[in-house]
């Protein structure tokens, strides 16, 4: 991926110095497996649950939240440290790790419970969010145009205990094997500055 103009992420980081030593960011970028994964594994980075966002059904099951009928999306909720890692490096990490231009799929899998999206905790998220996306579309990173939804934070719904830590408590599973190692393998190369020591 290319590197944002230096102009545009100076005025990232002025944006994103909150002074604070804890920040919240909430993204869905397909399977909460695999997301969960990358951004634990980043320096700054200190909690990540996966969860459901964005719809209308009070404390939904993994199983509602699949039929698509209940408006979430699966996602990720990481608690950070901005003085450690900015949340303009959390959306790089997230634009690198899933294909944003695919409408309610990544992958194999499909429906609204997949979609792209950030659901922006404050204004500086939302234009931060927005400025990254149109630096990825004028530098056209992505060959087709960017879907991804950019929603204010309502509510987060935490995933029933057998998704927290999914890859990390199951390497050997098939789906982690097939699909989550390829991925962490070229996550761990492209963003080795980033990750935990």
């Amino acid at each position: 991926m290319k590197q944002i103009a230096i102009i545009t992420l100076t005025l990232l980081i002025s944006m994103n110095s909150t002074g604070q030593d804890k920040a919240v960011a909430t993204f869905g970028g397909g399977c909460f497996w695999c997301t969960e994964a990358f951004f634990t594994a980043l320096e700054g980075v200190e909690k990540v649950v996966s969860g459901y966002s964005g719809g209308k059904a009070p404390n939904p099951t993994y199983k509602e939240v699949c039929t698509g009928l209940t408006g979430h999306a699966e996602v990720v909720q990481i608690t950070y440290n901005p003085n450690q890692i900015g949340f303009e490096d959390l959306l790089e990490v997230f634009f690198a790790t899933h294909n944003p231009t695919t409408l309610n799929r990544q992958g194999a899998d499909v429906g609204t419970q997949y979609r792209s999206v950030v659901f922006y905790h404050t204004q500086e998220q939302k234009q931060i969010t927005e400025l990254v996306i149109k630096e990825l579309e004028k530098e056209k990173i992505f060959n087709d145009p960017i879907v991804t939804e950019v929603s204010p934070f309502d509510q987060f719904y935490e995933a029933e205990d057998y998704h927290q830590d999914y890859f990390a408590n199951n390497p050997r599973q098939p789906y982690c094997n097939v699909v989550i190692n390829p991925k962490m393998e070229k996550f761990k190369k492209l963003f080795k500055e980033k990750l935990k020591k």
